[in-house]
């Protein structure tokens, strides 16, 4: 059979392949040369390090958010970039905490921001503004994405979860945190990804009312 050749696009492939199945810490130049079917040697031709690697997943996953579109008012396309930032990271989890902790910053990253900031700054928001509604938001999608990576349930084993938790204590201990689960976690139809929707409308909202107070 012929090898394939090597390419860097195709290391960085296989590199997130194996953080989204082991987490970042299965990654590693040994595991990546071994699903290549490389020597760990032949990988430094195309990534100086591990950082390098992290560097360019990184870049990649950013490369799979769609960009604001430019034909849409301000809150729709932020809103839209908001809900493909969601997927990605719900599809890479372990990218969340190297999103915005890479010195090195590869094309397809600078010009997601680049492309943030211009829908904000097109739109009449005044720079510190801007600076401020660009780092709210991502603070809200990273730690939502993050917080919903972490959660012990799904939708779908909700109601064996919960119930294994109310058993541990008296309802009478903490009655409201029993009524937040009775009537309403537990209800049919709830879904704790359908809080994203519910705080990005308020962050919106917000930064609304401060680009109005700002004209």
């Amino acid at each position: 059979m012929e090898r394939i050749p090597l390419s860097r696009e195709r290391v960085l492939g296989e590199a997130i392949a194996i953080a989204d199945e082991s987490g970042i810490e299965g990654l590693t130049m040994r595991s990546l040369a071994t699903r290549l079917g490389a020597k760990p040697m032949s990988l430094y031709h195309h990534v100086a390090n591990k950082e390098a690697i992290i560097d360019g997943i990184i870049d990649v996953v950013f490369a799979e958010i769609e960009l604001p579109p430019e034909d849409t008012d301000w809150r729709t396309a932020l809103r839209q970039r908001a809900h493909s930032a969601r997927a990605v990271l719900r599809r890479h989890p372990w990218a969340t905490p190297f999103m915005e902790s890479r010195s090195h910053p590869g094309p397809a990253t600078l010009r997601h921001h680049d492309a943030v900031l211009k829908t904000l700054r097109r739109n009449g928001f005044p720079l510190a503004l801007a600076g401020h509604a660009y780092s709210l938001l991502d603070c809200y999608i990273y730690g939502f994405a993050l917080e919903e990576a972490a959660l012990p349930f799904t939708p779908r084993t909700l109601d064996d979860a919960m119930t294994g938790f109310m058993d541990q204590f008296r309802p009478d201990e903490y009655p409201y945190l029993v009524e937040f689960a009775m009537q309403h976690v537990m209800r049919p139809g709830y879904d704790y990804a359908d809080e994203f929707d519910f705080g990005l409308e308020l962050i919106l909202d917000g930064l609304a009312r401060a680009a109005q107070r700002a004209e």
